[in-house]
Formats: structure tokens, sequence, C-alpha cells
């Protein structure tokens, strides 16, 4: 067990590891779960009570309904070999999965709906009553996506891609550099097609008309379609419980109410970290934090700031931010589909190419905008009848809005006004989410986010984004460059936000390969 006193507050060393890691995010304990199954003593220190960071299950509305306070799909973690490969063995501590199929049901702007299966050859048979073209285009979008993309993906997501060695990294790096936008207007031509794929390459909060987006539509598309909306049974935060449960296992700390204000430098080199109260957390080895990267120049004392992190300082913006609607319902939402039936789902979605552009204008001028926004609904309790109580269900609307609103206004008063547009404009096309279905409404503001997690500055769950003197915009920063001994993760380090788990085994990685230790004993080579 890594060694731990008392700590009076005063300075004196509370607890001695092999690593310390700061925060306790799902990126954060990843990296401790590897390193510990590696053999080395992990400490980890979390400032909330809670562990889990954006990756947590909480009772926000009634007694017993407990809601994905942020993340709720783990669809990006399902191709990390952290769980494709079972890496860790993590059924073993408590995680499981389960894949619906509906993966999403689309309500477009005609009133129709369009299932999006599992199996893309009855997702194509969906698009062909709307487009046969596009029932085509589709398919060659996942077989596409299989023999040119998927591998050059994983190889972006673990920072080793080489566009310079590789024709298919270089294909690969090039389709990045053009917007989702134009990606989705190149192959598709039916309009309720087009909202379908923009909707889903929207899910990872970047503006589709940025360059840098066009692989969105490949890999959000085929990730949805072959996982489902990947739900973890009992909640979003089983997956940090499960981690810290192997942390604890392996002889580690997980520790709460411990936040860390400053990275110790001693000769040169990270040695430890000081908590708000004054205790200090000694590392033998390294220092690995998540804090957010753009602040940890502020948090480094007994030396000058690296470059590295007064450029991410720099460059880092919110991008766009994120409003959440809470509920707890009677039961669950069905989506109608043809046939005059209805179907209930995991996930379902509203909006259009025109509203999201419509509401991306809005954002920019600090307005809210609820006539035709990108909504994603989600209700797990269609499948894990955890969430709530008596065959009753936990729904939540989650959209973008500004942090800072035009003229003054105030969230504190426009909170609840917009979240009662936003549920209105949503039960007119879904069923269950009526006045007499909906039993308790919280909703959050960027501002009440920020709150909930100070890792969400600026209302962004998702790490925000930087921006380079070119102009060139990045969801993670990449320069890991600090000092030595410290090595930054998360979801503001690259490949950036959602629950993917890559920051957290890059780390991992990275440090066990600088410290001369074999990666290979707890991990493959992607």
């Amino acid at each position: 067990m890594a060694r731990r006193t008392a700590g009076a507050g005063d300075g004196s060393i509370a607890g001695t590891a092999d690593i310390v890691i700061v925060g306790a995010g799902h990126n954060s304990l990843v990296s401790a779960a590897y390193l510990a199954a590696a053999g080395l003593e992990v400490i980890v220190l979390e400032a909330r009570d809670v562990i889990g960071g954006n990756t947590v299950t909480e009772e926000l509305t009634l007694p017993g309904y407990r809601h994905d306070s942020c993340s709720s799909a783990h669809v990006l973690l399902q191709s990390n070999p952290l769980i494709r490969d079972d890496e860790l063995d993590l059924g073993r501590y408590g995680l499981s999965y389960t894949h619906p199929d509906p993966a999403v049901v689309m309500r477009l702007r005609d009133g129709s709906s369009l299932v999006m299966h599992r199996d893309p050859s009855a997702t194509a048979k969906e698009i062909a009553v709307r487009s046969a073209r596009d029932a085509q285009a589709y398919l060659r979008l996942h077989e596409e996506w299989e023999t040119d993309l998927k591998a050059p993906h994983g190889r972006w997501n673990a920072g080793t891609l080489d566009p310079r060695a590789r024709a298919d990294d270089r294909r690969y790096a090039e389709l990045r550099e053009r917007s989702a936008f134009e990606v989705v207007h190149d192959r598709f031509v039916d309009d309720g097609v087009r909202d379908f794929l923009l909707w889903l390459s929207f899910a990872t909060i970047q503006r589709p008309d940025r360059a840098g987006t066009g692989l969105l539509p490949f890999a959000i598309t085929t990730g949805r379609s072959r996982f489902g909306w990947a739900v973890p049974i009992g909640g979003s935060g089983m997956l940090p419980q499960a981690l810290a449960r192997l942390v604890e296992d392996r002889g580690g700390s997980v520790l709460t109410g411990r936040p860390v204000e400053a990275v110790l430098v001693v000769d040169g080199r990270a040695s430890g970290v000081r908590c708000a109260g004054g205790e200090v957390y000694a590392a033998r080895r390294a220092v690995v934090s998540s804090a957010h990267v753009a602040r940890l120049a502020d948090m480094i004392e007994g030396a000058a700031a690296p470059a590295a992190a007064l450029a991410a300082n720099r460059a880092w913006r919110p991008g766009l931010t994120l409003f959440a609607v809470h509920l707890a319902l009677r039961a669950g939402v069905r989506y109608p589909i043809p046939g005059g039936r209805s179907v209930e789902a995991v996930a379902g979605g509203l909006g259009s190419v025109a509203g999201l552009t419509e509401q991306i204008r809005a954002f920019d001028r600090g307005e809210t905008y609820a006539a035709d926004p990108w909504i994603l609904v989600v209700c797990p309790n269609a499948v894990d009848g955890t969430r709530a109580p008596d065959g009753h269900a936990t729904c939540k609307l989650l959209t973008i809005a500004p942090y800072r609103l035009a003229g003054g206004r105030d969230w504190g008063v426009e909170r609840e006004r917009f979240a009662a547009a936003l549920v209105t404009h949503a039960a007119a096309q879904v069923d269950g989410l009526d006045e007499a279905s909906v039993l308790a409404v919280r909703p959050e503001s960027p501002i009440d986010l920020e709150r909930r997690n100070p890792h969400n500055a600026g209302g962004s769950c998702h790490g925000g984004e930087f921006v380079a003197d070119d102009g060139t915009t990045v969801p993670g920063w990449s320069d890991a460059a600090l000092l030595p001994g410290l090595y930054p993760t998360g979801a503001t380090v690259h490949p950036g936000g959602s629950v993917s788990g890559r920051p957290g085994r890059n780390t991992a990685r990275r440090v066990l390969i600088e410290l001369g230790m074999d990666p290979a004993k707890v991990m493959g080579d992607e």
C-alpha cells in the first residue's frame, strides 16, 4: 500500500508513492490503473468528494433517480485497447457494457424518423427509403473506414500517426483537414440524411464547418454503428469505480477531498504536490496531472513555468459550451417510427443542418436558440433498469449555449426559461416528455457545469480547444514537453475530450517508457 501519514496541513509529508496523480477523472484513473498494474505504487488525489470528474452518476433530481451528470455514452472507449482487448480485466472490478440496438433514432424536420441500427445494411435500408444513392454512400463510408481509415485513426489517437512514412496515414491526415460539413455534403444528397450524418458528427461538440473535423463523419458514425450507445450498466460512474478498485487492489490509494494547488519541483524535476490544506504528497518517480493543461503553468512551484505550459495557456479557448437538462420521468422516451408504431431507444437526435448552423450563429452572438436546435436525448433506462425506481426513468437533453449571455442577462433567470423551451421543443417530437410525464427537472447552464467541475472551464465539458498562431484549431494539446517527471493527461491533452480513455492510456505508456519499463507488460502496441 502507498505509505500515508496524518499530514497536519503544515507542509509535512502526508504520503509518498512512486507516482502521484492529480485528479480522479477517468483519464487520470486509466493512467493510474496501468501504472499500478505495471507494479508501481500510486496515489491519486481528487479535489471533490466523488471520483470520476465528468464520468459520474449522481442523484440530481429525486431520490433514487441516478443521472449521468456529464458523460453518458462510452462509445469512443470501446475501440480503446483498454476495453477492446480487455487489457486490465475491468469486468473483474464491476464494469460491464450493453450495446443497444437501435443505436440512435433521429427525428427529421419533415416529421419522419430515421433509425440507426448497429447493422450498417439495416440502416442503409432505412436511408434507401429517402435516397438509394445515399444508402450506397452510407455503406461505402463504413467500408472506407474499415479498409483505409480505422488503422490510421488508432495511430492518431496514440500520437504515432506518420503521414510522411505511410500512404494511408497521409490520406487520413488529408481527410482530417477537411470539415465535417464538406464531407457530409459531398457524399450525401438527401436533406434528412445530411441532417442525420451531421448530427452524429457534432457529438464531440466541435464546429462542423471548421477544417480538422473531416474525419468525424467516419469515426463517429462507424463507432455508433458498431457499438450502439455503449451504456455502462449502473451508470457512467461505474468506469472510474472499476479503475479505482483496480488501483487499490494493486496497493495504491485513491483519496478524495484533496484539491491540489501546486506541483512541487526540486532540482528541475517534479517531486510531488501540495494540497490546498498544506499537506504534501511526495513522488519518488513522477507526477501525472489531469489539471487543466492551460492552468498548469500557474501550479508549478520551485521552477519557472515550462514554455509548453505557457503556450497552452495562451492557445486555449473554451470552444462550444454545453447546456444540460436532467429529467425524472414516469416512463422512458419513445420515438415515432413508420407504420404508426414507436420505439424506445437510449439515444435520440433532434435538429437539422440549418438549425445547427443558426444555433452556432446565435451562440456566437451570446444568445440561446430553441427553434430547431441540435439536441441529444439520452434515456438509459431503455437498457438499464438500475437508473430509476418503479419502472420510472431518467433522461437528459444536451445542447450548446453560450457561457456569457448577450445584454447582461443572468443565467440564474435564463436557465429555467431555456430549459422549458428545450423540453417543450423535444416533447413535440417524441413521446414521454409531456408535462404529465415529467416528475422533476434540473437544468444546468455552462456556469453550473463549471461549478460542478473546475475542469469544465468556461462551461466546456470536452476540454475546449487550442488555437495555434497560424489559426489551426485542435481539440487536445499535444506538446507534452513540460518538466522532467511531470506528465499531463485528461481532456485537455491529445486527442481531447469525450470518454475515450486515450489521453490516460497514452500518458501511462509515456511514463513507463521514460522510467525504463516495458509497456508491453500491461498494454499492446497501439
